[in-house]
């Protein structure tokens, strides 16, 4: 059985294209649509019900395009808004937290893990809630990264601002003895040179989005509705609320891919 609807996938801004990346890696015969709401980002200092809200936005418009399996590639809304569209909806829907908590549980030999994240996804405690539900002996240290977001969807992330503005708000967890550490937002991994080099050679850090495009691959299976590699990928299209023109230089850059269609997409007002 083949199935060529696309996959959906949904972020505040450019962040969940580190996830695309994975899934352009490990899924080449899946179709792909992306929705960035660039233009109502960054969502971590939002109220929960507007994240909520701007979540199911993005949903229904990728819905109305017939996707076959949702992924909230975004921390702050899965932390949010995961459960409840995951019971309102007829299709699988998968977020990025408990593949990340998952993969760090499995990774960390001294139990000290270390969780950075947006304002809303630390304040949420969803993370070291799957943490500690998976290994209770876990020490897990939380660490709201506010401005690393605007950084990436300024796309300031090679620049020597992102190095001093990663430097200084990494300081607290120097003498936290971590081993491990979850990049909680799916911004993080364009910024990920500079954290390891901050943060240490010594500590490995979990990219959760990648982590995530494991489980859908499993789904995908379970559900029976993989597209076939007869029909190879015929679609990867991305919508943003904001600039098509700086999320296409962004995506080209990131995805290493030439002449990304992007077209921008009205969701609602700001």
């Amino acid at each position: 059985m083949t199935d060529k609807r696309p996959i959906g996938f949904i972020d505040s801004g450019v962040g969940g294209l580190t996830v695309v990346k994975e899934a352009l890696k490990q899924l080449p015969n899946e179709n792909i649509l992306y929705i960035g709401d660039t233009a109502r980002c960054p969502y971590g200092p939002r109220p929960a019900e507007q994240v909520v809200q701007f979540t199911w936005e993005m949903t229904n418009a990728l819905l109305e395009k017939g996707i076959k399996m949702l992924v909230i590639a975004c921390n702050t809304a899965t932390a949010v808004a995961l459960e409840e569209i995951k019971a309102a909806l007829p299709i699988p829907v998968i977020g990025v937290i408990l593949p990340g908590a998952r993969a760090a549980v499995k990774q960390t030999k001294n139990k000290c893990v270390g969780v950075i994240g947006t304002a809303g996804t630390v304040k949420s405690g969803a993370y070291e809630i799957a943490l500690l539900e998976k290994s209770p002996e876990l020490k897990v240290t939380s660490l709201a990264c506010p401005k690393f977001v605007s950084v990436v969807e300024s796309k300031e992330y090679h620049s020597s601002v992102a190095k001093k503005i990663v430097a200084q708000t990494l300081a607290p967890l120097e003498l936290k003895k971590l081993d491990t550490l979850i990049l909680g937002c799916t911004h993080y991994p364009l910024l990920r040179p500079i954290i390891q080099n901050v943060i240490g050679e010594n500590v490995a850090l979990i990219d959760s989005g990648a982590e995530t495009i494991g489980e859908v691959s499993m789904l995908l299976d379970y559900f029976e509705i993989s597209n076939s590699p007869k029909n190879g990928r015929s679609l990867c299209r991305f919508y943003t609320t904001g600039s098509a023109k700086l999320f296409q230089e962004i995506a080209e850059d990131w995805l290493e891919l030439d002449e990304i269609i992007v077209e921008h997409i009205e969701l609602g007002g700001a």
